[in-house]
């Protein structure tokens, strides 16, 4: 099941971009919810998670402090807040859930969903 990333776009250094992760007919209570992104000819990496039960969130030194992950559950969705935004952050970034967010890096995804484009002008 394709989980879908939203709210990508153009914004200038040191702005601000709110990420959306999405399902479609499945809730998200019971999943860790891990964000990850990929940057023009790199691999995709992962960057922060979330677990089911909010106890844990997770960040990638490259986001830590700029970056903060959180759960709405009455809208069943999981939002990616990234302030301070640096040209580094250029990248497709996608969604998707696993059981824990240990190992984020090693989750099997078999199907990524579209994800969305953020573009950080410096």
């Amino acid at each position: 099941v394709q989980l879908q990333a939203s709210g990508g776009g153009l914004v200038q250094a040191v702005g601000s971009l709110r990420l959306s992760c999405t399902a479609a007919g499945f809730s998200l209570d019971h999943y860790a919810i891990g964000w990850f992104r990929q940057k023009p000819g790199k691999e995709r990496e992962g960057i922060s998670c979330i677990s089911a039960s909010e106890l844990t969130k997770t960040y990638a030194d490259s986001v830590k402090g700029r970056f903060s992950i959180s759960r709405d559950k009455a809208e069943n969705t999981v939002t990616l807040q990234m302030d301070n935004l640096e040209f580094e952050d250029t990248a497709i970034y996608y969604c998707a859930k696993d059981y824990s967010c240990r190992e984020l890096d090693r989750w099997y995804i078999p199907s990524w969903g579209q994800g969305t484009q953020v573009t950080v002008s410096s």
